[in-house]
């Protein structure tokens, strides 16, 4: 059976608690009236999925295919901004405060129970492999033409495993783990409500990205960690070689697809973040502000 909304959100907050929830400790966790949380939660118990307070094995098996299953990680590019430092080394891997990029998105990844992880390499890709030592579980898929294309063409190579599959941009620098979720009731993409912003944004009514922009006022700027429903995968895997195909289709940013040259096709929300949870780290510049062991 499909969830509604309102289903979806009560089943997603007791399957993430570590003990009972009362339907006060709904309100709270869902923003819900107490009258729309007794009336879903009374649904929930008829059909088996709630019990005292608790989310059943069946409740469980309900949400299951809302669940996250794997996550991909867009890390072919050169990383040109970050010069000197990725003379060497790719940027996912540049250490701050000692520990690589990368390591903060995968570790959430983990956190979120999510183990199927694949990475798109191209720049380097042999240093990657440093990364299985502590992530044997990751999988590495070749960007044979990233030095010519735009990250398009990194989705092109994963473009069939992008059903139930956060997408990252792998030079994001995470600080609050817990904006990876487990569960997801349709296709999201992280962003930050602002006044006015000079980098990529969102349009947004109701909650749902009408238009993607370079610069705004009262706006959603964008963050590269986007996730996508078991139906959306599958348009994308169509769509994005299409896309592709086009004449200068290989110039394209792989979230154009479903966001501008095939939006008709897809419905997506904003899943709201803020600053000090997640920070891209553009410039060498940037870089040197927040660790101070690049500042010599």
């Amino acid at each position: 059976m499909e969830l509604t909304r309102k289903q979806f959100a009560i089943l997603e907050a007791l399957a993430t608690a570590k003990e009972a929830l009362t339907q006060r400790d709904l309100e709270k966790e869902t923003n819900y009236s107490l009258g729309t949380i007794n009336r879903t939660v009374k649904e929930l118990m008829e059909c088996g999925y709630v019990s005292d307070g608790r989310i059943t094995n069946a409740g469980l098996t309900a949400l299951e295919p809302y669940r996250a299953r794997r996550a991909i990680f867009i890390a072919a590019g050169f990383g040109s901004r970050l010069v000197p430092i990725t003379f060497n080394t790719p940027k996912p891997l540049v250490r701050v405060h000692g520990k690589r990029i990368i390591d903060t998105l995968i570790d959430a990844c983990l956190e979120a129970g999510i183990h199927e992880i694949y990475i798109v390499r191209g720049y380097l890709s042999e240093q990657f492999d440093q990364l299985l030592y502590k992530y044997p579980m990751i999988k590495f898929l070749e960007n044979p033409v990233y030095n010519e294309a735009n990250n398009i063409s990194s989705s092109l190579v994963a473009r069939y495993l992008l059903s139930n599959a956060y997408v990252f941009e792998a030079d994001l620098l995470i600080s609050n783990p817990k904006i990876i979720k487990k569960y997801h009731y349709c296709s999201d993409f992280l962003a930050i409500k602002k006044e006015r912003t000079d980098d990529w944004c969102f349009e947004v009514e109701n909650g749902v990205i009408v238009r993607q922009k370079v610069g705004g006022e009262n706006c959603w700027q964008m963050v590269g960690v986007s996730y996508w429903s078991e139906a959306d995968g599958h348009k994308l895997s169509q769509d994005i070689p299409e896309v592709y195909a086009t004449p200068g289709g290989k110039e394209r940013y792989w979230e154009q697809v479903p966001l501008e040259y095939r939006k008709e096709n897809y419905t997506v929300e904003i899943c709201e973040c803020f600053d000090e949870d997640i920070v891209e780290i553009d410039t060498f510049r940037e870089l040197k502000a927040i660790d101070k062991t690049y500042d010599v």
